[in-house]
């Protein structure tokens, strides 16, 4: 009975301590500079693209999650060609992973940064063959100011690298 009054109490502490604790954030490493750019993207972003069949409208939305240290994107939101991208540090350099409408999770990491510009190039490290699967091989994203962005992919397609179509999207929140 004793044991079981112990576990119940013990239980009940563990919940409401949990919950207490739900608002706080933990202490977390330092972010990266070019993490802490990336943040900077959190909200809806519009703009018009081209995956080959001419132009489309593309609305992103990025926002921030697990107390600041990944930063999600979501394109295509409630389709069935939605996409996630997430964007994180590892090992104290900007990476991404993106899940892809090609069924498969392309990971990034960040090749290089300037004032204006993050570049990233395909990590071999996660699990896709580049020569045998379509995938997202890379990306740029410039900052061309406080609500103005340009996105580049590059895609590789059946062994073959696909041309770039760069895509300038708007702060739809400012």
């Amino acid at each position: 009975m004793n044991i079981k009054i112990t576990s119940v109490a013990t239980a009940l502490w563990l919940a409401a301590s949990a919950g207490l604790n739900a608002g706080e954030t933990g202490q977390t490493k330092p972010n990266s500079p070019e993490f802490e750019r990336m943040k900077s993207l959190v909200g809806t972003w519009i703009g018009k693209t081209d995956m080959g069949q001419g132009p489309i409208d593309l609305t992103l939305h990025y926002r921030l999650l697990a107390g600041g240290s990944v930063l999600e994107e979501r394109c295509f939101v409630g389709t069935p060609n939605e996409m996630v991208t997430m964007y994180y540090d590892q090992g104290g350099k900007l990476a991404m992973t993106h899940y892809c409408l090609m069924g498969n999770r392309p990971g990034m990491l960040l090749k290089s940064a300037d004032a204006k510009t993050l570049k990233f190039d395909f990590d071999a490290s996660c699990g896709i063959n580049p020569t045998k699967e379509s995938h997202m091989h890379a990306l740029t994203i410039t900052f061309n100011d406080a609500n103005t962005i340009t996105t580049s992919c590059r895609a590789i397609v059946d062994g073959q690298e696909m041309p770039e179509k760069p895509t300038t999207l708007k702060r739809a929140d400012s």
